[in-house]
């Protein structure tokens, strides 16, 4: 570089030299490594305010927060797919721990294919269905309920029979007329028991009886709920002949969920606004001996059925019942044939509520539980006054859904906070713990208490943060690997690139005070050497002789701050850490040195190709040790990765008196402190130009195991010898010395030192410096 390049570049470094001391004061980090954490002895200042508020609410945080909302906003509004996902889990711990049967207060009479089979196809003569009554209620019990409906007269009635059967004389006909009708004797049946007939409500509009309830049997506690009630467009009712006689009435429509499984049960149905109990509540209505059941209601909806005191259905806002399951239980079931037949087994009639119902498929009376994927629909029935009865329900008080939302919420923030903030590895370990502790907790609540608590919806959302917050910060770090390798793939080598990418937090950015090693290289009479070339042959020139030179440091740990021209700024210990930064600078140097004569080879060749004069390249390479301050250097429009200080600024004065000694490297002391088994010599105590106190400068020609040799050994003590009598003013005495250094050169390249060193002796000869001297040469140029 040019004398009036060096120029510009230590002024500028002697200007900037006061960060130095002003470690407070970084560099603008802004940009494009102000994303990495500062550390060190050196580190910056903590964060202000706005930068604590901007990690705070970085990018993938504020996404994560968004996406907790959304989970949120799902949660409260509780979309189809969200609640299905909840009742499924409810269904899992129903399947895994399914409710023990421990009392059986209803005996199903079972429509079954034996019966079917042995007294004929449904529906059975009227007086048959009223004989199976009868035969029941002698039995003991407490009532009968039909889970199937009755809407039109019986075909096998006697008046029927005789305009239907073709042939008949009118006598017989008349005969026929003259006996009572099935529906009648039915009726006459249904009347001297306690019956509940089933009704069977359909979504369609049909033709059907639009008459109110025969008995209003339901009452109100509360603002009317018909709006939150399962409604029915029709509604299939009995042959009014008996239906006015029973004594009590209910729907048996069960309702499944849009997946097909019956989970919950509905206890009223609305029909031309009016209410209707279900028939499992209609029955125990009628077995307790109530008039009428208490609906109670407010704002939101229905809250409990009362049947009798100490008899209370919780249910949901819609009137439906949650009853827990049992695994359908072939126990409850009697055959209708034995029951017409008299051969049923007592124990399961007498004191029992009996309900008709099939489990015939040909029926079309299957359904589906939590825990059956094939069962009567009769049963369901069953199971629900088995749950009324022994209080086995299973319940979400309100507070649940608080508590599901603020685990849901509490979680998420967790998750948004620490996975950017401490990394995905013991973020994964807290939601491990955290879902198993919702998951153990869920269990329990159903286990123990029947309640439930859903867990996995959560889980499940704060699981979907995790990994998304986990990608934002992989993708994160990919970017500042790339962005790692695209900075420094040209100063670093590229393992040290790929170190660092992999480890950026060992960048230390933004402005901090290191101790470093910094290196000056330059070529010597660059300007002559250029007048040979036109733009574009300089251009390539420059980029043979900086290629191998650049390899050198990069190979050598280095870092290549800046190219200026025909100068190559390098420095180490930064940005990675390197303890023999001193040494590695200077082995730099010696092998730069070496690479010119092979470069100088290839260089000449070329010349005499083209028919050009060849002019050696000869380089000088100043380096120097101590605190600088490194990190982004510019504005924040554009900046570096560089180094500032007075440290720096005598590296560069030092390669400037290559020139001036004659040597192919000058180090300063600093330097020299830090790698004393290199082959070293002291070359003077001066004052270069811009500096107020003197520098003890060395040359290194070469590595330990020159060090080690005898040749340098007898070299470097006939040198001590001719610089102490140098500093006693000793001038003939140092000429002496000097000489026998002469004869000691070999190949260690000091010839012209020693000339240097023999025109100053002659000089100080003729006109000595003023005594006291302290042996300080005072540079006159850079």
């Amino acid at each position: 570089m040019s004398s009036d390049g060096q120029d510009a570049a230590a002024a500028l470094r002697t200007a900037e030299a006061s960060p130095a001391s002003e470690p407070e004061k970084p560099s603008p980090s802004a940009g494009l490594f102000g994303r990495f954490r500062r550390g060190g002895k050196g580190g910056g200042k903590r964060p202000s305010r706005k930068a604590w508020w901007r990690g705070a609410f970085s990018l993938d945080r504020v996404l994560g927060l968004l996406l907790l909302i959304m989970f949120m906003v799902l949660y409260v509004t509780d979309p189809y797919p969200v609640e299905l996902l909840r009742v499924k889990t409810f269904d899992v711990y129903q399947k895994v721990k399914p409710r023990e049967v421990t009392h059986r207060p209803v005996t199903i009479i079972d429509l079954d294919e034996e019966s079917l089979a042995e007294v004929g196809q449904w529906p059975w003569p009227r007086n048959i269905v009223g004989q199976m009554v009868q035969n029941l209620m002698q039995m003991g019990a407490v009532l009968v309920a039909f889970d199937v409906v009755f809407p039109e007269p019986d075909r096998m009635n006697p008046e029927d029979i005789a305009e239907s059967v073709y042939g008949l004389d009118d006598e017989t006909k008349e005969k026929l007329r003259s006996l009572p009708s099935n529906d009648e004797f039915f009726a006459k049946v249904v009347k001297g028991s306690r019956v509940v007939l089933g009704q069977a409500g359909y979504w369609e509009a049909l033709e059907s009886q639009s008459e109110p309830p025969v008995k209003r049997t339901v009452a109100l506690k509360g603002p009317k709920p018909q709006r939150y009630l399962p409604t029915f467009q029709a509604l299939v009712r009995n042959v009014r002949v008996f239906e006015k006689e029973a004594t009590g009435h209910g729907i048996f429509s069960l309702v499944p969920e849009p997946d097909g499984i019956v989970r919950r049960v509905p206890s009223l149905f609305v029909f031309n606004e009016d209410l209707y109990p279900s028939l499992s509540v209609e029955m125990l209505r009628v077995a307790t001996g109530r008039s009428n059941i208490l609906v109670e209601t407010n704002a939101a909806g229905v809250n409990a059925i009362g049947i009798a005191r100490g008899l209370k259905i919780p249910t949901d806002r819609n009137g439906r019942v949650w009853p827990y399951f049992s695994k359908s239980d072939k126990e409850k079931y009697v055959p209708a044939r034995d029951v017409l037949a008299g051969t049923a087994d007592p124990a399961k009639i007498k004191g029992k509520l009996t309900i008709l119902g099939t489990s015939a498929v040909g029926l079309l009376d299957i359904r589906a539980t939590p825990v059956d994927r094939v069962i009567p629909g009769v049963e369901v029935h069953a199971q629900l006054i088995e749950a009324a009865v022994t209080g086995a329900y299973l319940a979400r008080p309100n507070f649940i859904d608080a508590a599901e939302l603020t685990f849901l919420m509490v979680g998420g923030l967790l998750m948004i906070w620490l996975v950017p903030r401490i990394g995905a590895k013991w973020t994964m370990l807290l939601f491990f713990l955290s879902a198993g502790g919702a998951g153990a907790t869920s269990w329990y609540l159903f286990a123990e208490q029947r309640i439930m608590f859903d867990a996995v919806y959560a889980i499940l959302c704060i699981l979907l943060l995790y990994t998304f917050l986990t990608y934002m910060n992989y993708a994160k770090e990919e970017a500042a690997k790339r962005q790692v390798r695209t900075a420094f793939g040209h100063y670093l080598a590229p393992a040290m690139v790929e170190k660092l990418a992999e480890e950026p937090d060992q960048l230390k950015l933004g402005g901090e005070t290191r101790n470093m090693t910094m290196l000056f290289c330059d070529v010597r009479g660059f300007t002559t050497i250029s007048e040979q070339f036109d733009a574009e042959g300089l251009t390539r020139l420059i980029n043979k002789l900086l290629t191998p030179l650049t390899k050198v440091i990069l190979d050598r740990h280095g870092t290549v701050d800046k190219y200026m021209g025909d100068c190559i700024m390098a420095f180490w210990n930064a940005p990675l850490d390197d303890e023999n930064h001193a040494r590695h600078a200077c082995i730099s140097a010696l092998v730069m040195n070496a690479e010119m004569e092979p470069l100088n080879q290839r260089i000449e060749a070329e010349a005499e190709a083209e028919g050009r004069k060849h002019i050696p390249l000869k380089i000088g390479i100043g380096v120097n040790s101590g605190d600088v301050v490194v990190g982004n250097m510019g504005s924040d429009q554009r900046f570096d990765y560089s180094v500032l200080g007075d440290n720096v600024n005598l590296a560069s004065r030092l390669e400037g008196q290559c020139k001036t000694y004659a040597v192919d490297l000058v180090v300063g002391e600093n330097t020299y402190v830090q790698c004393t088994d290199l082959a070293a010599l002291e070359l003077d105590l001066i004052k270069v130009k811009g500096k107020t106190e003197a520098v003890r400068i060395y040359t290194v020609v070469g590595d330990e195991q020159v060090a080690q040799g005898n040749a340098f050994k007898a070299l470097k003590s006939a040198h001590e010898e001719m610089l102490a009598a140098y500093r006693a003013m000793d001038w003939d005495g140092a000429m002496k010395s000097l000489e026998a250094c002469r004869g000691l050169v070999n190949d260690f390249n000091l010839s012209g030192f020693y000339d240097v060193c023999a025109e100053r002796i002659a000089e100080y000869k003729i006109d000595p410096p003023s005594t006291p001297w302290d042996g300080v040469y005072v540079a006159t140029s850079k």
